[in-house]
């Protein structure tokens, strides 16, 4: 594995890739036009596929805020909403108005949404975790109503058109995570291990595969490892807390980490970008799209085989960034420009079609 002295260099290697593919797009906007540009600010409701998931909104307030937008996510009920959460949520039976419907896949709980709100709100598909690339039951609900789709990568998008059942353009926004990258300050023998779900719950599903990574993680910490557990909101906790559990989002405790371990998912392409190799711990009864198994630098299905594997760790080469990484830098701003046009289409250029932005 490269030594940690190096890591500055992974993360330039990383920003060289994406700019060789055009993707690093620091601060750029959309090609329609500039914030200053709009009309008034459209409100718009998000339908996530885990309904209380509000983690997936969290990274876009500071961009809505920054913007004045109204902004609020669907959920069933408060029952699962903390006390304290910062993303503005709202009931159906609160009959909110909405310039724009987000949904961000086919499943039950955005699919109950659209068929609440039928035709009368403009309707956008936006990619913000990960699905697998099948076909959801209630596709055909949606997809001949969607105005605009879009995702982070050109690898997600390809997953995510397949869960839509759409063979039409996606476009690629990148993260919203992926603004504000950390600086990296990487502590020797530190390796970050990354969590899926154990248990489901009412919020979503869970991925088979802890066991394996818990054996993994004491294999590395019996290897002379200090092990640092970043958590998936949702993951229980005690089952890690013989470890050091970063009080902060995986993303920004990677900066911590020489190379990060963990159960494929949405993460693993933004710790990449943020220059952190990442092993993958594959149970055979996961089920994940394969652009995850690619930004891996290898996977492992024993325990075992995880101290070489994160010796050896590396990062994807740049076509493999390209793909799975998407554009780093400016994407909340990308994002809400393309809410912007899909819900107010009269704002689009002459010779511009609603469908294809």
């Amino acid at each position: 594995m490269v030594d940690a002295g190096q890591l500055p260099s992974r993360r330039s290697l990383v920003a060289g890739a994406l700019a060789a593919g055009g993707l690093a797009a620091l601060g750029r906007t959309t090609a329609f036009g500039a914030p200053s540009d709009r009309a008034a600010s459209p409100r718009v409701l998000v339908a996530t596929n885990e309904p209380w998931g509000t983690y997936h909104v969290r990274p876009l307030l500071p961009e809505i805020v920054r913007r004045g937008w109204d902004v609020r996510q669907l959920v069933p009920d408060l029952s699962q909403i903390a006390p304290d959460e910062t993303v503005p949520v709202v009931t159906l039976d609160d009959d909110p108005d909405a310039d724009l419907l987000v949904v961000t896949g086919a499943t039950d709980w955005p699919a109950d949404c659209v068929a609440t709100f039928g035709r009368r709100v403009p309707l956008v598909a936006t990619s913000l975790a990960y699905l697998n690339a099948t076909e959801a039951s209630r596709a055909r609900e949606l997809r001949d109503r969607l105005r605009l789709v879009t995702s982070s990568s050109p690898a997600e998008g390809r997953a995510f058109a397949a869960h839509l059942g759409t063979r039409r353009r996606v476009r690629v926004v990148g993260s919203p995570q992926t603004d504000t990258l950390p600086v990296p300050a990487p502590e020797p023998d530190t390796v970050l291990v990354l969590t899926s779900v154990t248990y489901p719950d009412q919020t979503g599903g869970a991925a088979p595969g802890t066991q394996l990574l818990l054996d993994a993680a004491a294999a590395l910490e019996a290897a002379g490892k200090h092990i640092l557990v970043g958590l998936h909101p949702r993951e229980d906790p005690s089952l890690w807390s013989r470890y050091e559990i970063s009080p902060v989002a995986s993303l920004q405790a990677s900066a911590r980490a020489e190379a990060a371990i963990g159960i494929p998912g949405t993460v693993f392409p933004l710790i990449v970008a943020a220059g952190v190799p990442v092993v993958g711990c594959v149970d055979p009864a996961l089920e994940i799209p394969e652009y995850l198994l690619r930004v891996c630098s290898s996977t492992i299905t024993a325990a075992s085989a995880a101290v070489q594997a994160v010796a050896s760790a590396e990062l994807p080469d740049a076509e493999t960034l390209a793909d799975v990484v998407g554009p780093v830098g400016g994407s909340s701003a990308r994002l809400l420009d393309a809410w912007n046009l899909a819900a107010r289409p009269r704002s689009v250029p002459a010779g511009a079609s609603p469908l294809t932005l």
